[in-house]
């Protein structure tokens, strides 16, 4: 997973927590793994960010934290959900914009795994082959180089080639 550097303004993750534990009573951990999930892994908030915001929101009166075992599980309060209510917009904007992250994570996974089953293919190729593909490969870049105009010119001679292969 990539960490990133500010994903969250500031005052972000409060409302985050809130509205997340507003949903049901949650641990640290949950908050930090519903963020990773929504971001497709992109993003998750360090413990050394999440525990101190739930100890800050504790200690302000908008949440509760009840004992189990080693860990402490959150429930929101009356006055926390009168917060989360009166700041309902920026915290479904935070969400939007998470979802976002992770919906553009994905597409980028997706368009990395077709490119490495792309290499895959080509390395499939019989080594004569892969190098006349190499080969074109650079001369297009290095005509397209010298003369940006030159790309509908390079564009007619590729589908021709295209065809005469297909008559193979």
């Amino acid at each position: 997973m990539l960490r990133v550097g500010r994903m969250l303004g500031q005052g972000d993750l409060k409302l985050i927590a809130l509205a997340l534990i507003a949903e049901q009573p949650r641990h640290g951990y949950d908050i930090i793994k519903v963020i990773e999930e929504k971001t497709a892994g992109w993003y998750a908030p360090s413990p050394g960010v999440v525990y101190p915001t739930l100890t800050f929101l504790e200690e302000v009166g908008h949440l509760t934290a009840q004992p189990e075992g080693a860990k402490k599980l959150y429930v929101i309060t009356e006055e926390g959900a009168g917060y989360l209510a009166d700041n309902r917009a920026v915290a479904d904007a935070v969400f939007d914009r998470l979802t976002s992250v992770g919906e553009r994570a994905e597409l980028l996974r997706q368009r990395n795994d077709q490119a490495a089953a792309g290499t895959a293919e080509a390395n499939a190729l019989p080594a004569l082959v892969r190098a006349a593909l190499d080969n074109l490969r650079d001369v297009a870049i290095k005509q397209l180089g010298k003369d940006s105009e030159a790309e509908a010119e390079l564009v007619a001679v590729l589908a021709r080639a295209a065809g005469e292969l297909r008559k193979l």
